[in-house]
């Protein structure tokens, strides 16, 4: 049994759209399609996008060691000034004298705390904005290129 309306001959009715192949490829052909880019321009900028990618994370990658290898210099000065320190107590005479002395450790720990926090916060900004002005420079670049593959079309 035939599935489409039937003719008053009994044969079966193509639906509207279907049609022998030459249809096909006739309403194919008048479909306003976009030019397909260059293969190689497009295969070209996304190498340099990988590239730039690549090399953003290196750069974090080289700042984030740059913070640990930093951080731990300044673990190991701060565990021999606590060394000193407690040297310097020891040896102090009279409460008075070792209280002055406590005070002005507090005082040369914060001190010192203060800046290693900010030369740690520099050191991480920095490789932050190394790393997004290659990928702010390549997004530039990529929206050139783009433009100019439209002007081409």
């Amino acid at each position: 049994m035939a599935s489409g309306p039937q003719s008053k001959s009994g044969t079966t009715k193509a639906s509207p759209g279907a049609g022998s192949p030459g249809d096909f490829a006739r309403l194919f052909s008048e479909m306003n399609m976009p030019a397909m880019p260059d293969m190689e321009a497009f295969i070209a900028a996304n190498r340099r996008n990988i590239e730039t990618f690549a090399a953003a994370n290196r750069i974090a990658m080289e700042g984030a060691q740059a913070v640990a290898r930093r951080n731990m210099e300044i673990m190991q000065q701060s565990m021999t000034e606590l060394t000193d320190g407690m040297k310097a107590l020891a040896t102090a005479e009279g409460p008075q004298v070792k209280a002055a002395k406590q005070a002005e450790m507090l005082k040369q720990a914060y001190e010192h705390a203060v800046a290693n926090m900010q030369e740690l916060r520099d050191l991480i900004q920095q490789s932050n904005a190394e790393a997004l002005a290659l990928i702010n420079q390549r997004f530039a670049e990529a929206m050139d290129e783009v433009k100019a593959l439209a002007e081409k079309h």
